[in-house]
């Protein structure tokens, strides 16, 4: 049972982006770094940064593998370090991207072999992104490409808990390189990633990719920073640039794109979640010609914490908002529409004979579209939920958004248990309408209370369930606890398939509606005018998620 606790837990990290800083100073912060990591008070660490041109000898290394003399050095401006790290001389400098992994290997194996194995792993699959194949050599720790070496990997080791780490050549002055026998090797060629490709890489790009490798290979939440760590900078007056993934980066849209959506809801008088709650998505659907339709205002009777739609006493819903977004469902050639609302606990019964018309609208308008409906609370009135059922949306939705633990924090004015009920009870009204929710993670919750809820909302019926990263909308929200990597995403699908959830849409963007109608593997494919609604593949689905 131990064991599979651990390859379940995921580990939180703080990565520490130094960009450019003199190598005695980050050799410091790395000493100070480890004996607090020793001490249990702060997490793992990564250190990513370049370094002036230096040389390091570690503590196999000998003086005469630096082939130049003293005053060489100092005219090229090279700084010489003797370092605990394993090894003997290897060079760092500008166009280089130096990692220094500060971890608990308690934590992970305790075998130190196994760690340089995982390091020349993550520096593997990071190449072969760019499209470089790269591998190892026996008895020679690093990454090579054929006969070149292209990364250095030296590690220190007090207590079980690391220091130093691991060189990868993405643009450097490879001449440097010619004044050492690097790592002891004599007439050893040295090979870069721009060289290689013939043309210039971007290191910020790499870094990126990097840290995105390492999250996934140790199971890391790469936390937003660490109060800790944060003083240890300030005292050795260091600073550390905000790291934010790459994995969360989102293409721009095209010319015109949001110009034309826009158009199209200001001329129907409609709101869309997408715009209302800062999707990160918006861009990409409304390029689609789609979007997730919020109706009932644009004004919400809660205070969640993690939401920017605006609060405060909404207004007096809109009698032709129905035949509008009918109307909208049918000039965008749907085939599935998905709609949800702001809570409106102000109304007396919660809004849901607006849903109900609103469905009801949809269907008559577009009689071979399917609508998915992302509903609140209703404060528990089953008779609400009973109303809305009544009308036979494909899909009933609502979000239990985060465990049970973190409800205060995140959803002051619901209640988690409540939430479940309303979904058990959607599967007894009406057994033929597939149930789904949604959660976000990154607000601090934990592996395992995240699969607990996961067998909650099994035990309530739910078939469908989305799983995406938390990002702040605002300064005005939450800030985000840490960002969950694409392959902890891929863990979570794997466990929610693994109960029998019959789709299971998890990644780092996924948000409730993204995607809602495609046929296709999560996060592949889109609801256009010819895609066949998630009722219809349902069977399909469920066969491939097996």
């Amino acid at each position: 049972m131990k064991g599979t606790e651990e390859k379940l837990a995921i580990r939180q990290a703080v990565v520490l982006d130094l960009a450019t800083e003199d190598y005695a100073r980050t050799l410091k912060l790395q000493r100070e770094l480890q004996k607090l990591r020793i001490d249990g008070a702060i997490p793992d660490c990564l250190l990513v940064l370049e370094h002036p041109p230096t040389f390091t000898l570690g503590r196999a290394g000998g003086a005469d593998n630096i082939l130049v003399s003293g005053d060489r050095l100092y005219r090229e401006g090279i700084g010489v370090y003797n370092v605990e790290r394993g090894g003997d001389v290897t060079y760092h400098g500008p166009g280089q991207l130096v990692g220094y992994p500060i971890l608990d290997l308690k934590n992970y194996e305790q075998d130190v072999h196994r760690l340089v194995e995982r390091l020349e792993e993550v520096l593997i699959r990071t190449l072969v992104a760019y499209g470089i194949t790269a591998g190892r050599r026996s008895g020679l720790p690093g990454v090579w490409v054929e006969e070149a070496k292209i990364a250095s990997i030296g590690l220190a080791v007090t207590r079980w808990v690391t220091m130093h780490g691991f060189a990868l050549n993405v643009h450097p002055d490879l001449r440097h390189f010619g004044l050492i026998n690097p790592c002891g090797l004599q007439g050893v060629s040295m090979a870069s990633m721009s060289g290689l490709l013939g043309h210039q890489v971007s290191l910020e790009e790499v870094k990126s990719r990097v840290v995105e490798e390492m999250a996934g290979m140790f199971g890391w939440e790469v936390l937003q920073g660490d109060h800790r760590v944060e003083a240890l900078l300030r005292r050795l007056g260091l600073a550390a640039r905000n790291f934010r993934p790459g994995w969360l980066t989102v293409t721009p849209p095209g010319p015109g794109v949001l110009e034309s959506m826009a158009g199209l809801l200001e001329r129907c008088g409609l709101h869309t979640v997408c715009e209302g709650a800062c999707c990160p998505n918006a861009a990409e659907c409304f390029a689609l010609g789609t979007a997730t339709f919020m109706i009932l205002g644009d004004t919400c009777t809660r205070n969640c914490r993690f939401c920017s739609v605006s609060k405060g006493i909404p207004g007096t819903p809109d009698p032709g908002e129905p035949l509008a977004v009918a109307e909208a469902v049918r000039e965008l050639g749907l085939r599935h529409a998905v709609i949800t609302s702001v809570t409106r606990d102000d109304l007396p019964d919660g809004g849901a004979g607006h849903f109900a018309a609103m469905i009801r609208a949809v269907h008559r308008l577009n009689p071979h579209t399917t609508v998915e409906v992302l509903v609140p609370d209703f404060q528990g009135s089953e008779e609400a939920l009973a109303e809305v059922l009544a009308a036979r949306p494909e899909v009933l939705g609502h979000n239990l958004e985060t465990v049970p633990r973190l409800y205060k924090r995140v959803r002051p004015g619901a209640n988690y248990r409540r939430s479940l009920e309303l979904l058990a009870r959607a599967r007894e009204l009406a057994p033929g309408v597939v149930t789904k929710s949604g959660l976000m993670v990154g607000l601090g919750e934990g592996f395992g209370e995240v699969l607990t809820v996961l067998d909650d909302l099994r035990a309530a019926g739910c078939a469908y369930i989305t799983i995406g990263q938390y990002l702040q909308p605002s300064t005005d929200q939450l800030p985000v606890h840490g960002f969950i990597p694409p392959e902890l995403f891929a863990r979570y699908r794997k466990e929610c398939l693994r109960r029998g959830f019959k789709r299971a849409d998890c990644g780092p963007l996924v948000r409730s509606s993204y995607h809602a109608a495609s046929p296709d593997a999560p996060g592949v494919g889109f609801h256009a005018a010819n895609a066949a609604s998630p009722v219809e593949h349902e069977k399909e689905v469920s066969r491939e998620s097996m």
